[in-house]
């Protein structure tokens, strides 16, 4: 028998009270918004919350901070630190975090001061944090939206405090060991990031550099009506094009109908490097895929532009890792057009230069990225795999740990 089960054998043995968030709290409040036509009323020192900075979790700070008169001005008040804060309106309806310091936050925030001769506010937020998806369906209205009034009428189990603390101590050292796989995982992006850019930089070493138009033909895409989509044969997208660095038949899952012509015309073939036309902002135009292995009959959509290799001096992944550097990047929205959209063409992508490294310098340099991306981003064997079963693992028991057989009375 482990600490936890002696505890409940000795303590509630008969099964545990359950009660209201309300009747757990010293008291339960929600914020207040500054006019935002006032500029006086923000840029101040008093930390003021927003939903868009919970997320099941530790609040150490707050994005936005505004002035004693902006407080004054708004319905917010000061809470104490160690509150449970849940989202109540919009994307994020449901969450919930602890705000570390003392806070103001917007209407949007239900904050409840727990009552910690009753329960231990860790405690409540990770039961609050199990129940997501119930409070979420309590919503109301066209974006779901909850209240306090049904934030208070929650109903949780209150075992005794010794055993409430077990669980904490439980669900932290879980948390904490998701948190360090999570660090892990960031500071190896910035890792792979860095050698990413840092391969690719030839300053010092005599490489030959040969322009996007002396390596590629470009060609735009196809288009067709609406009811053209959902079936017939693969087709790569923008959507497609825009999220993955390079592409395999099971990353993308586009159909349309096409006749035999259009094959032939808007063919994608091993080796073609795929870029988006346009974009709402220059940050995001051109970005590129390549495509790494061959499907039968795939085409491109026209809203992305085909580079199709006319040598056979690149490697399709050396392509793909060389088209997202931060300097390859830098030179496609240098050569780009802004108007009311950022828009780029063949002819601006083929001024770009390309260094032309050997063969097997290029495999080496992919095999170097591979082991990175391997690492950071594949969810069967890296590290976000080993995070997924760390999250699965953590919601089995945080689940079995809040469940409790209610005391009859």
């Amino acid at each position: 028998m482990n600490k936890l089960e002696q505890l409940i054998d000795e303590l509630c043995p008969d099964g545990v009270e359950y009660k209201k968030i309300k009747d757990i709290s010293k008291k339960i409040t929600s914020g207040g918004t500054p006019k935002t036509d006032i500029n006086s009323y923000y840029g101040g020192d008093i930390p003021w919350l927003r939903t868009q900075e919970i997320d099941f979790g530790d609040i150490p700070d707050t994005g936005i901070k505004i002035t004693q008169q902006g407080l004054d001005n708004s319905s917010a008040k000061w809470i104490p630190k160690n509150c449970v804060i849940i989202a109540m309106y919009g994307a994020t309806v449901g969450k919930v975090g602890i705000n570390k310091i003392p806070m103001t936050t917007n209407q949007a925030c239900c904050n409840i001061d727990v009552d910690t001769n009753q329960a231990l506010y860790r405690y409540v937020f990770y039961f609050l944090w199990s129940k997501y998806e119930y409070i979420k369906s309590l919503g109301q209205g066209s974006q779901t939206n909850i209240n306090a009034q049904i934030v208070k009428e929650i109903v949780i189990p209150i075992p005794p405090l010794p055993v409430q603390e077990e669980i904490v101590r439980i669900l932290d050292t879980f948390t904490e060991l998701t948190t360090e796989l999570t660090t892990e995982l960031t500071m190896r992006k910035q890792q792979y990031e860095y050698y990413h850019n840092s391969l690719f930089d030839f300053k010092d070493k005599s490489i030959k550099y040969l322009s996007v138009g002396e390596l590629f033909e470009i060609k735009n895409g196809l288009n067709k009506e609406k009811d053209a989509f959902g079936h017939g044969q693969p087709i790569i997208n923008f959507t497609d094009v825009y999220k993955n660095r390079w592409l395999t038949n099971e990353k993308f899952s586009g159909l349309v109908d096409v006749n035999s012509d259009e094959i032939e015309r808007y063919s994608a073939k091993k080796g073609d490097v795929f870029f988006t036309r346009t974009s709402e902002t220059k940050e995001d135009i051109g970005m590129s895929c390549t495509l790494i292995e061959d499907i039968p009959n795939c085409v491109f959509s026209g809203f992305v532009l085909r580079a199709r290799p006319i040598t056979d001096l690149l490697l399709p992944k050396f392509s793909a890792y060389y088209f997202s550097t931060n300097e390859a990047r830098k030179t496609i929205i240098r050569y780009a057009s802004f108007t009311t959209r950022a828009t780029t063409t063949g002819p601006k992508l083929s001024k770009i230069l390309v260094p032309i490294p050997s063969l097997e310098e290029q495999q080496r340099i992919v095999d170097i990225l591979d082991r990175f991306d391997t690492l950071v981003n594949d969810i069967k064997e890296g590290l976000p795999a080993e995070i997924e079963a760390r999250k699965q693992q953590y919601e089995y028991y945080r689940d079995k740990l809040l469940t409790f057989k209610k005391l009859e009375k």
